[in-house]
């Protein structure tokens, strides 16, 4: 989901190999009458999410001894072009953890279930009908989502208080607020704000909803590329932040979110910019006697970020779609899904599962801001544009990263993302 692919598991690449189809069919997809054996790749990397994960399988299979789920272990930074290998040679496992802006070009190709015929009533109401947009394709519902990634401001409280800046306490702060505050707590050993941006796409184009930003428009083989100025504020607020305040570290904006969490713990920052899901390597890794918080969301002219949800879907030609669709309910029921969530510190798609994270936690470490995300996120600009995948990756990010280390000017850059979508279009 886009920033979130740091300290994936060391073994997932070998892992990736071994996701193939299931066998025995059974039930109303396959026609015969033994056990059913399902393919789980999951792309849960935190520690706590890998275990609340495991957990859900074990318990599904110690109640469903004729559909067992076996779970293999995926890499975020792998899975589309696994997936590419896989849906080619049929052998894409029964239930594909992935998310929503990258599988919108699989299911255009047919490639997906429309899970929608075997979804319950009470499934289909536990989470909003803008959520279930994001998983909507021609009219087929293509994935289940279950977890969102919002992007967030840490600060170190007490640098902060040595600044005199006092943390905002509202709904939301603005983007010049964030300026004010980080020139203000930039000293000769410390800079206000440290950014982990090596692949900033994701993240300009989610928070560039704050402004408006559209970046498309269109749809299927009419969609055109739109970089006007909205489209165009991030990437300048934050130039402006690392070259003209000098207030954001240069060197962040190359480095990876991990490295700059990493940072922010030594006391180089007194505020980082990073996915939500920062807050568990924060809590793990804080040294004694740090303190630290999320502060509320920021805010352009709305603080509305994109959302991209992580997904899980069934290829359409698995001969079991009907209890695959089984077990991903079973992940989706509140407990589990809020495990799971808690596990990766992103906000769960349904009200129930984001209470049951509300009620465990207290809203201590940050929870209280991050799952107030929620009322901020919104369908992403690139929903349902097939190649932004390879927008993002052969366009998009180079072009920003040349941006961001003061190499271009914004007109060039506007000219370079609009003049890259037609070479990736054609």
């Amino acid at each position: 989901m886009n920033g979130r692919r740091l300290g994936l598991v060391a073994a997932a690449a070998a892992a990736l190999l071994v996701a193939g189809c299931a066998t025995a069919p059974s039930g109303p997809d396959g026609g015969g009458g033994g056990p059913v054996t399902l393919k789980f790749q999951s792309l849960a990397f935190q520690e706590p999410s890998v275990a609340a994960t495991k957990k859900i399988v074990d318990s599904w299979n110690a109640a469903h001894p004729d559909i067992h789920v076996d779970l293999t272990q995926g890499s975020w930074d792998a899975v589309h072009d696994q997936l590419v290998t896989q849906f080619q040679g049929g052998t894409a496992p029964d239930v594909i953890h992935d998310e929503s802006a990258d599988i919108t070009g699989f299911a255009r190709q047919g490639y997906l279930a429309d899970l929608g015929p075997a979804l319950s009533p009470t499934t289909r109401a536990s989470i909003p009908d803008g959520v279930w947009q994001t998983v909507t394709v021609d009219g087929k519902t293509v994935a289940a989502p279950t977890l969102l990634q919002s992007y967030v401001v840490f600060a170190n409280t007490a640098l902060l208080a040595q600044a005199g800046v006092t943390p905002p306490t509202g709904a939301t702060w603005t983007w010049d607020q964030l300026a004010a505050a980080a020139r203000a707590a930039t000293t000769a050993t410390s800079k206000g704000l440290g950014w982990g941006l090596r692949q900033p796409t994701a993240t300009v184009v989610s928070m560039g909803v704050n402004f408006g930003a559209q970046f498309f428009t269109g749809t299927g083989p009419a969609t055109a590329v739109q970089i006007g100025d909205a489209e165009l504020e991030v990437p300048r607020r934050i130039h402006d932040m690392a070259w003209v305040d000098k207030s954001l570290d240069q060197t962040s904006l190359t480095q990876s979110g991990s490295d700059v969490v990493k940072a922010f713990l030594d006391g180089r920052y007194a505020m980082i910019v990073a996915g939500s899901f920062a807050a568990q390597q924060i809590k793990a890794a804080a040294p004694a006697g740090f303190s630290w918080t999320v502060l509320p969301a920021l805010a352009g002219a709305s603080a509305n970020q994109a959302a991209n949800p992580q997904t899980l879907s069934v290829p359409a030609d698995s001969k079991n779609v009907a209890q695959a669709t089984q077990f991903i309910e079973y992940y989706l029921q509140a407990q589990n899904l809020a495990a799971v969530a808690q596990g990766e510190w992103l906000i769960p798609t349904s009200g129930a599962a984001r209470t049951a994270v509300a009620s465990a936690t207290g809203g201590a470490d940050g929870w209280a801001a991050t799952l107030a995300g929620a009322e901020h996120l919104t369908t992403a600009p690139f929903q349902s544009v097939e190649r932004y995948p390879q927008w993002k990756d052969q366009i998009a990010t180079p072009a920003l990263q040349r941006y961001l280390g003061n190499q271009i000017d914004l007109p060039t850059l506007r000219t370079q993302l609009t003049d890259g979508w037609k070479q990736v279009s054609r």
